[in-house]
């Protein structure tokens, strides 16, 4: 027997209010979204040691997309569901004092917390904005690098979301996210489990549904390769692609 259809917005509020949760606890140590061995022990120690502690206890995700983004003085950034803001606060580094690095999310708890964090951390070229990852608040080619930490597979409308970040890349701009990929034999029952859905498992994407859905969103030089497991049917993954 099928479970309830669920629309994106019901998928949207799920996950928000666990985040705001997330949030609102993250002083006293929050657990990254695929389980305890995961989070802010994905960054190396010289990275953590720049950042404010409530950051690092608010680091949710499953992977660590500065490492692969290959971040450049002067770049803008955007960082996809960017929650304490750890990311963020990393990439506005990377980047220097011309470049900018922007978050995006849609709680208000995460992003009060980001703030916080930034105006603890000291770091000027940053800006949270509250919106959605499928309708991003900036203009058309507008950033050079999208980063994602374990968000995307939040989404009720990936290929929505796929569509907006080619939007807002640059001609030749960079997608390098890290995200959970789904084993194709990942069952219904996993599936139709909605806190396995804010768990970051239930909504993955298989390998090929991710690469079938960048590419129709205009993107190219897809690459994706899983570097640990966090659940029996899903790893965590590497993703990248480019804008032509």
């Amino acid at each position: 027997m099928s479970g309830p259809t669920r629309t994106t917005e019901d998928i949207r509020e799920a996950v928000r209010e666990r985040y705001a949760e997330a949030a609102r606890t993250a002083g006293a140590g929050a657990a990254g979204c695929c389980g305890p061995a995961v989070g802010a022990d994905l960054y190396s120690g010289e990275e953590r040691a720049s950042l404010p502690d409530a950051a690092k206890l608010a680091s949710l995700g499953c992977g660590n997309p500065t490492a692969v983004a290959e971040l450049h003085e002067g770049e803008t950034v955007l960082d996809l569901g960017s929650g304490g803001g750890i990311d963020v606060l990393l990439s506005a580094s990377r980047v220097g004092s011309t470049g900018k690095a922007y978050g995006l999310d849609m709680t208000d708890e995460m992003l009060e917390l980001a703030r916080r964090n930034q105006l603890a951390a000291g770091v000027e070229n940053v800006e949270f904005m509250k919106g959605t990852i499928e309708q991003i608040p900036l203009p058309d080619e507008s950033v050079d690098v999208i980063i994602s930490n374990c968000v995307i597979n939040l989404s009720g409308d990936k290929p929505q979301v796929f569509r907006e970040a080619a939007r807002v890349l640059r001609p030749g701009g960079r997608f390098a996210v890290t995200d959970v990929v789904a084993d194709p034999e990942m069952g219904e029952a996993t599936r139709r489990d909605l806190r396995q859905w804010t768990g970051c498992i239930a909504g993955a994407l298989t390998e090929e549904d991710c690469r079938r859905q960048l590419a129709a969103a205009g993107l190219e030089g897809i690459e994706i390769r899983e570097t640990h497991r966090v659940h029996e049917h899903a790893g965590s993954a590497i993703v990248r692609a480019r804008k032509p």
